[in-house]
């Protein structure tokens, strides 16, 4: 009985060696082009923009160029509420190949509650957002392209769901780099024209027994 599970598990890693080796030797064969793909990772659960923070150092690490473009997440240039940044910044400054922009005005208030509504300058740094990414997509130069929240900015109105369908149609015409947005929620049709979804799943939050947002955890 034992020989036979002994078998049993080397003729399935036998097959899972074969299957990985036929990926490798047809993923030599595609163009260039359909080597880049389009990732989603959403959800109401936590870790969209930490999971892409890893992708983009990762990248880096690898020797690749990143620019990384946020949406509703401002910046006044005096108080940053996303830590990441800091880090991404100083990265920047040695010499790694990494572009930020910050868009969107400033959400938290002093109290530490965010502000909702949306204002004129909300909707205008939206669309300065979207404008980055289609410059940005149209050139190529990156190797990597993060738009965290993009799809957010649907969900809050801030963007329509043609100006995130139009920028993945604009990308598979200039497939050079791999091409990611973060965001809570999907609409029909979206997950056809991507390769790659992620969903964060909310299954248990600490905010639900009294614990806020944290400098560090959160922002």
């Amino acid at each position: 009985m034992e020989k036979n599970k002994i078998q049993e598990t080397q003729s399935g890693g036998k097959k899972l060696r074969e299957k990985m080796l036929k990926t490798i030797e047809g993923y030599k064969n595609l163009s260039e082009e359909d080597k880049h793909c389009i990732h989603i990772y959403y959800g109401y659960g936590k870790g969209k923009t930490t999971s892409v923070i890893g992708l983009a150092v990762r990248a880096l690490g690898a020797g690749k160029k990143v620019v990384m473009i946020q949406f509703d997440k401002g910046y006044d240039g005096k108080n940053e509420h996303y830590a990441e940044r800091n880090i991404l910044r100083k990265l920047k400054e040695d010499g790694y190949p990494i572009e930020i922009f910050a868009t969107g005005c400033e959400r938290m208030n002093e109290d530490g509650t965010f502000r909702f509504k949306n204002t004129d300058e909300d909707f205008k740094e939206a669309k300065r957002g979207l404008e980055k990414a289609r410059e940005f997509i149209k050139k190529g130069r990156q190797d990597l392209l993060i738009l965290d929240e993009a799809v957010a900015a649907v969900a809050y109105n801030l963007l329509e769901k043609k100006d995130i369908e139009e920028l993945i149609e604009l990308f598979k015409k200039n497939k050079r780099f791999e091409f990611v947005m973060t965001g809570h929620k999907l609409w029909e049709g979206l997950e056809e024209k991507v390769d790659l979804i992620t969903e964060m799943r909310k299954v248990k939050h600490y905010f639900d027994k009294g614990i806020p947002a944290r400098e560090g955890i959160e922002f």
